[in-house]
């Protein structure tokens, strides 16, 4: 079964990256979530998907130039006029607690491919393990030389290359770096590259799927999972191809 996790939590209704879209998502009967981490001033991990505060928040500058007691004080519950309750950029801390005491699986990306953000690698695993999460939590990121080093770090954490363009026989890819999933952009996942990476032990997980008719093809050819915005509509569809007869 295509397994369907929610992108920055259930962001097509709910501020993402907020507690209030990874609880919704949960609600909703999503599988997994996909988060984003950055490193505050003082070497905190805080769920933001930008390097700068001023899309989603109520700051303006980079989270790497606020404190994590500075960054608490901003409001992250801005994106949709209906929501009125303030709420902080949640530490991964936070976050973590809230996991464990559900059956999410987890995938972190580390944003680090702007920012170097020195020993967040270190920081996040050392969470994960400090939460007995190893097993549930996919460490990914555009930056590959940072998935190689969690991999180096922790190689029973599961760890995941991201990627946007047609990558070359990605399995193979994946397998050379110690990675057990990889996470295109859904555009380079067509249904051979989709089937052949699993064949190989590959799990793929395409981001983001947000068209009936992407969703539809993925949960068809069996893909591992995927991740979207909106969970509802993407169990929705999977509900109605489990009844069609194959």
């Amino acid at each position: 079964m295509t397994k369907i996790i929610a992108h920055r939590g259930y962001s097509a209704l709910f501020s993402e990256n907020t507690m209030t879209a990874f609880v919704e998502a949960e609600k909703s009967g999503a599988e997994g979530l996909e988060i984003d981490v950055q490193l505050t001033k003082d070497g905190e991990l805080v769920v933001i998907h930008d390097e700068k505060l001023d899309r989603t928040t109520s700051g303006t500058g980079w989270v790497k130039d606020f404190t994590f007691a500075e960054i608490r004080k901003l409001n992250a519950n801005i994106l949709f006029k209906t929501q009125t309750k303030k709420e902080p950029i949640p530490s991964l801390v936070e976050l973590l607690d809230w996991i464990k005491s559900t059956n999410l699986i987890l995938n972190i990306e580390l944003k680090n491919g702007i920012l170097p953000y020195e020993g967040m690698e270190e920081k996040v695993i050392s969470l994960v393990r400090a939460h007995d999460l190893s097993s549930r939590v996919i460490i990914s990121s555009f930056n590959h030389y940072s998935i190689v080093k969690s991999f180096r770090l922790a190689p029973e954490i599961e760890t995941a290359p991201l990627y946007s363009e047609g990558l070359y026989m990605p399995w193979i890819y994946a397998q050379s770096i110690g990675a057990k999933g990889i996470h295109p952009k859904y555009i380079a996942a067509n249904d051979f590259i989709v089937k052949s990476a699993m064949e190989n032990g590959i799990a793929v997980r395409p981001y983001t799927v947000n068209k009936e008719s992407e969703m539809r093809r993925l949960i068809n050819v069996g893909c591992s999972a995927f991740v979207t915005d909106d969970p509802v509509k993407a169990l929705k569809i999977r509900k109605q191809s489990e009844k069609r007869p194959s």
